[in-house]
């Protein structure tokens, strides 16, 4: 057992040194050797867990959905709201989150690295079908075109609020995408209800923080 949590914190440490490296030298300018030293680690530690350099960045790009960390809700519309917000708070701060964006988007990496894209179409498809179970959608919206068009929406607010402030107003774009979004796709009772200011993903993160101090307090 001990043995195995080493070993996940081993892979963890690599993951994020690795992200660091994607991050600042995107996927053709990173090296193992840089890895190897951010994390601390062994050449061969880092080979026991990926094989090749493909495989650390794919491994960097699946680990985007162990970021989030948004608490479910009852309302499935917040919850499907609070999923941007949050990874819109923590993209600017978490390279894991940054680098498996940069390398998802294929702007220096090889065509056929699997990305995390589909991955977040399916994850809000699902949360719209629930919604829809719940009664807080609309009749014509269809869950799997919604989720298509805000996760492709999403991601070039992203590309240009990187490229125009550094991804300085990233949450401020993001509040304006879901304000414009919402009202064609919420009935008018849930509407009236969601948080979808700018502050909203900074408070998520504060939420999902605090429930865990209290947990390993308790």
């Amino acid at each position: 057992m001990v043995r195995q949590e080493r070993a996940v914190r081993t892979r963890r440490l690599i993951l994020e040194a690795a992200a660091s490296v994607f991050d600042e030298h995107g996927y053709e300018g990173a090296t193992i050797g840089e890895v190897v030293a951010r994390a601390g680690v062994t050449r061969g530690a880092v080979y026991f867990h990926f094989a090749s350099k493909r495989d650390l960045a794919q491994g960097v790009v699946e680990e985007q959905f162990t970021q989030d960390g948004v608490p479910e809700r009852t309302c499935k519309l917040q919850e499907f709201v609070d999923t941007g917000m949050v990874v819109a708070h923590l993209m600017p701060r978490d390279p894991l989150l940054s680098a498996g964006a940069r390398l998802s988007l294929g702007q220096d990496v090889l065509d056929d690295l699997g990305g995390a894209i589909p991955g977040w179409i399916g994850r809000m498809e699902d949360l719209l079908v629930a919604a829809g179970e719940r009664g807080e959608l609309l009749p014509h919206v269809v869950a799997a075109d919604t989720a298509w068009l805000l996760v492709a929406a999403w991601t070039g607010v992203q590309i240009q609020s990187q490229k125009l402030s550094a991804r300085a107003d990233l949450e401020e774009r993001v509040s304006g995408l879901y304000q414009h979004l919402m009202p064609s796709i919420a009935v008018p009772g849930v509407l009236a209800a969601l948080r979808m200011g700018p502050e909203r993903g900074a408070q998520v993160v504060a939420e999902v923080e605090a429930s865990r101090e209290t947990s390993l307090g308790s």
